[in-house]
């Protein structure tokens, strides 16, 4: 064996020779990497004993994609393209050998091969559109050529990576390996290729499955107009179409070129920008700065919660999902079979729609132990409580798990806003006391809000952090403060939107304002969908407030067929004058002079005050980093990803812009709008947010 450089090794099997590379953890295309894949198979067509060359990878995957610290920077040679040039432009087959995840740049090197064997564990796929680009080194232009445009494009709009059993139904693959003897197997591909003079199969140069869409512009139009929704605000994903349509209707180096082109155009987008920081600062998130990685942490092998609720169900279906038994505690049979019997539909209806089986939705349900004896929680490892958000209610909770949870079990509370110091308080073990605020649909939502009390312990700490991603959540650490870090800044943003609909703006105008900032939903329709009537009270109800008026009126959102909306039998939305005028009666009785208010103010006077909260989050250590408070909004407010979340987007447009706006709303509504320390000192210092 020889080395080519650092990460790359050339080897000799008889005939066949195989350049390896290993530069951990996931063998992504560094420069180092693509110099030694160049290197190693100009070394390999030299060597006159050598027939045949296969591209293998050490470790745990094969190149996993592009080396994304290098974006941004100036490229360093030699560059993918010509890397890729001498294996496909080599005189002997060279097959590439797959393991793991061939993603990205990592797959684009394997079409680019004349021939693929995979292991039948191995996983595929172009994930560029995640990161606001599209694929740069042949994956719009091969891809297509093997399974044709339409196919394609699923696979490059979705980003999803598909399986080495499916690339070989769809002929991306040419042999499947047994699992765990993928080199021996590789080898033997190839002296079977050389003893049957097999041709060198250069997907470039196939056209078979790209002339039924010649022609055809038609059909790009409908993947066009099937997208535009679920894509909404992002940028990449017509060029996407764009590039692969050119593989239809342009000679291969043209449609290359053109490929190139965009993806340089994409990659120095602030959009693009974005997505890739939202890439690193989720896998950020989990880490906290005092746990060293070696901190102990506690086995989680079952798990109990209290409360069989919307909250408590969904909660309860995360770790059924992952295979964790869970006891589920009510206070009533009626509460208690109803909540189980929404787990099952949801489970049910998750099976119909082929993402499940039905002995998959009994063995998770299988797992579930539906009671209504709170002394069945004695044996859980983690107790988390999902009762209503009531902080007596909490506390006498707690009190009583205190004496019925078994030493060392971990108990966590699912709060919103409350003061889990207060909680822990209630119990003799606070170092085992934490909050672990999930967001609803719990079994759906990714966010996971980790909440540190004062006394939680290290250990426990580093132990739902590390579960939460084995139950598909992001796990994000926050300190205590009222409404931790999503809902503090959330409450900034209502309260503006409030004062908004009494100066003059319309809640439709407020909420088009925010849906085409890239918001999912504005402030007043996510009111009528959740129910206005949430914590109000008939009993106390003074219309001291539009919500009042609206509740006592009988408007209490989407499942009354009126709220903030009009809405019809298919709860479809439109604007109520009635509603307009409530706004403009109850404006004048308490002195506010309506005016026009621009769509620029809107926007300004809802973000703004989220970014100013949020130097304040990190002023007072309620976040560890900016970006974790980026995280906690893509992934738990639908913020639009491609702009980064608030932090992000404030860095963008320059905190300086932001410290003058603040200014001169202080100066027009008062102190609700005064710069937080953090910002004025960063924006003086010509500094941002997320500096890395």
């Amino acid at each position: 064996m020889a080395a080519i450089n650092s990460v790359v090794d050339l080897s000799i099997e008889g005939e066949v020779a195989l350049v390896t590379i290993n530069s951990p953890p996931v063998n992504a295309l560094s420069q180092a990497v693509r110099e030694g894949l160049k290197r190693g198979v100009e070394a390999a067509e030299a060597n006159g004993a050598v027939k045949a060359i296969v591209i293998i990878c050490d470790g745990r995957t094969f190149i996993a994609g592009a080396d994304i610290s290098e974006f941004g920077k100036p490229p360093a040679p030699p560059h993918l393209p010509e890397a890729l040039h001498a294996m496909e432009n080599a005189s002997k087959p060279v097959i590439a050998a797959l393991h793991g995840t061939a993603l990205g740049g990592g797959f684009e090197v394997a079409l680019t091969a004349h021939y693929r064997i995979a292991v039948p564990s191995a996983k595929c796929g172009l994930p560029e559109i995640n990161l606001g680009i599209i694929p740069g080194a042949g994956g719009t232009q091969r891809l297509p050529r093997l399974i044709g445009p339409e196919k394609a494009l699923d696979v490059i709009l979705s980003g999803t990576p598909f399986s080495a059993r499916e690339a070989r139904e769809w002929g991306v693959v040419d042999e499947l390996a047994e699992e765990g003897k993928l080199r021996d197997s590789a080898i033997a591909f190839a002296r079977r290729l050389v003893a049957e003079k097999a041709p060198l199969k250069k997907v470039r140069d196939r056209s078979d499955r790209l002339e039924p869409a010649r022609g055809h512009p038609e059909i790009f139009d409908a993947v066009r107009k099937a997208n535009a929704r679920k894509y909404r605000g992002f940028e990449a994903w017509k060029k996407a179409i764009e590039s692969v349509e050119n593989a239809v209707n342009l000679p291969f180096d043209e449609g290359m070129a053109r490929e190139r082109a965009i993806f340089s155009e994409l990659v120095v987008t602030t959009q693009s920008k974005a997505q890739r920081y939202v890439f690193f600062a989720e896998r950020q998130a989990a880490k906290v700065a005092d746990i060293p990685a070696d901190t102990p942490i506690r086995k989680i092998a079952k798990v109990g919660v209290i409360g069989a609720g919307t909250m408590g169900g969904g909660i309860s279906m995360n770790f059924l999902s992952a295979g964790i038994p869970v006891t589920i505690v009510e206070t009533s049979k009626e509460a208690l079979d109803r909540g189980v019997s929404i787990m099952r539909r949801n489970y049910e209806n998750t099976a119909k729609k082929g993402r499940m089986t039905v002995a998959e939705v009994e063995e998770r349900m299988g797992k579930l132990s539906p009671t209504l004896d709170f002394n069945a929680l004695d044996d859980a490892d983690l107790v988390i409580e999902a009762a209503f958000e009531d902080m007596d209610l909490k506390k006498s909770i707690f009190e009583r798990l205190d004496k019925v949870a078994k030493p060392g079990a971990i108990l966590a509370s699912n709060t919103s806003y409350l003061d889990i110091d207060a909680i822990a308080a209630k119990t003799k073990r606070p170092e085992d006391v934490l909050g672990t605020h999930f967001f609803s649909p719990a079994n759906v939502m990714r966010l996971l809000e980790i909440v540190r009390g004062d006394k939680t312990s290290k250990s426990v700490l580093a132990t739902i952090t590390q579960l939460a991603p084995k139950i598909g959540k992001v796990p994000v650490v926050v300190g205590v403060a009222h409404g931790f870090v999503g809902n503090r800044m959330l409450a900034q943003r209502q309260r503006e939107a409030q004062k908004l609909i009494l100066e003059g703006a319309t809640p439709s105008d407020v909420d088009r304002v925010l849906v085409d900032f890239g918001l999912p939903m504005g402030p007043f329709a996510m009111s009528d969908l959740a129910g206005l009537d949430i914590g109000w009270s008939a009993a106390t109800s003074k219309r001291a407030s539009i919500r009042d008026i609206l509740c006592e009126e009988g408007r209490r959102g989407q499942k009354t067929g009126a709220g903030f909306y009009d809405y019809d039998e298919a709860r479809n939305a439109k604007p109520s004058a009635k509603v307009e005028e409530i706004i403009r009666d109850f404006a004048k009785s308490k002195g506010i002079e309506q005016r026009k208010i621009s769509d620029a103010e809107i926007l300004e006077r809802c973000i703004y005050p989220m970014i100013n909260e949020g130097a304040k989050i990190l002023e007072e250590g309620k976040a560890q980093r900016a970006s974790d408070i980026d995280i906690v909004w893509i992934n738990g407010y639908g913020w639009p990803v491609y702009r980064g979340g608030p932090m992000f987007y404030a860095d963008t447009i320059g905190l300086k812009t932001v410290l003058a706006k603040l200014k001169e709303f202080q100066g027009k509504f008062g102190d609700d709008f005064k710069p937080a320390a953090l910002l004025e000192k960063l924006a003086a210092e010509g500094e941002t947010f997320t500096k890395s």
